[in-house]
């Protein structure tokens, strides 16, 4: 470990270095492994609040080979058994508050309670965990988005879609291993992974919100200043009500030491950005972020430029080791300032949704002997080689950057016995 004093994790007066966070996973990585016979290609679930455990179980569940699958506590109990029954997982890890959640039937495991009872009873014996097969193909996370269909669609992703992903990332200087960066993501929402495993990864240093931080705006502005946070990513509409937040109460001191603000899984305009600028230090970046989930995270960054003159803000340009195609109705190359499909491929290529191919084989297309996956997003290409959004070719929306399937919440509305037949549309941007 080439740090192993350096602050990993932070949340308020809790806080975990790198040799202490890889302690306590390393005794629930044991602990599945001897005592619920967790294998490499299990999907293991995870429903906990925001927390020092959050972070220890998900880098446990990696650890012994398994996917990790975050659960929010903010969905219907329902829900997260549907989910859960989806994955086919054998085991649920939770804290005190969630296990009334799921069935009976369901294996829920306490996080805090197995770490309290091996720390005292145990021995660690890491030679079992060295013998843990994980290649690069391994799937680390499955991720759930809408489904057309009603049933949400399990996205899988390897450990060499999230290593590569994190490379180019690194490569563009969003983010570098002497940052500061808070996690603001729901874990329903892939992004999280970026600042929850992708910060611990590079060598940063992570600060974590208490349940529902995030919403709490003189909390989150406290936590800015106190713990000069470098880094921040959260969707527009939450960092407008934060920037509005500060610039009210006069408290811009909480986003004087931001280097790299990002934004994404919503689409930011003019607006937005002449107040988040106006607010920030002339050394922070702005940039806009686009990328679904089944391309792992992001794959589009645009740094953005006030000073030139721009009535819309782009989604700007792919990653490293990324490349697209934009086409027609016909599957024809559109030209420039034309609308069209886009259709990307490169190193964040998802393997598949799980256990069910033939959605898989709906999403992607080889051209050339080489595997695109269709997003579904209509965009345009600027003679800068820019990237513009300009809305979806099906009945897909994003709400506080979770795709939502309209189909979905027609098909749940259909199961009321007093609905015979119904039909969900969006308005305007009023669904944001």
């Amino acid at each position: 470990m080439k740090h192993p004093q350096k602050l990993a994790v932070e949340l308020d007066e809790q806080s975990l270095t790198y040799a202490e966070l890889l302690h306590y996973v390393q005794v629930l990585s044991l602990h599945l492994m001897n005592n619920y016979h967790i294998k490499p290609g299990d999907i293991v679930c995870q429903c906990v609040e925001r927390s020092l455990l959050m972070v220890i179980g998900v880098l446990s569940i990696s650890m012994v080979g398994s996917a990790y699958c975050p659960l929010s506590l903010r969905d219907p109990p329902q829900r997260l058994q549907a989910l859960v029954n989806q994955t086919q997982s054998r085991l649920v890890l939770v804290h005190a508050s969630a296990p009334a959640a799921f069935d009976p039937d369901n294996l829920t495991v306490n996080i805090d309670c197995i770490i309290r009872l091996e720390e005292r009873f145990s021995e660690i014996n890491l030679n079992e965990l060295s013998d843990v097969p994980v290649t690069p193909e391994s799937v680390v996370f499955v991720i759930f988005t809408s489904g057309s269909t009603g049933i949400p669609k399990a996205v899988q992703l390897r450990h060499r879609n999230f290593t590569e992903f994190m490379h180019s990332f690194v490569n563009i200087d969003v983010v570098t291993k002497s940052d500061t960066i808070i996690q603001m993501a729901r874990c329903s929402f892939d992004n999280h992974l970026l600042s929850l495993v992708g910060t611990l990864v590079i060598g940063s240093t992570l600060v974590m919100l208490r349940p529902e931080g995030n919403m709490d705006l003189e909390y989150l502005a406290g936590v800015l200043d106190q713990k000069q946070i470098t880094v921040m990513h959260a969707v527009p509409s939450l960092l407008n009500s934060l920037f509005e937040f500060l610039r009210i109460n006069k408290r811009t001191s909480a986003v004087k030491y931001l280097r790299s603000l990002c934004s994404g899984g919503e689409a930011v305009n003019v607006k937005q950005v002449n107040l988040f600028q106006n607010l920030v230090g002339k050394q922070c970046r702005i940039r806009n972020h686009y990328g679904p989930a089944e391309i792992t995270i992001n794959c589009a960054c645009y740094l953005i430029d006030l000073s030139k003159s721009q009535t819309s803000i782009s989604i700007g340009q792919l990653l490293p080791n990324y490349r697209c195609l934009i086409l027609d109705e016909f599957s024809q190359c559109v030209c420039i300032g034309h609308e069209g499909e886009l259709l990307v491929s490169g190193v964040g290529m998802f393997a598949g949704y799980f256990d069910r191919d033939d959605l898989t084989a709906k999403a992607m297309i080889n051209i050339n002997g080489q595997m695109y996956y269709k997003t579904g997003d209509l965009v345009t290409i600027d003679n800068n080689g820019l990237l513009h959004y300009r809305g979806r070719k099906d009945h897909q929306i994003k709400l506080h950057g979770q795709r939502i399937e309209l189909g979905e919440i027609e098909r749940c509305l259909l199961n009321i016995t007093s609905i015979s037949a119904c039909v969900v549309m969006k308005w305007n941007d009023d669904y944001l």
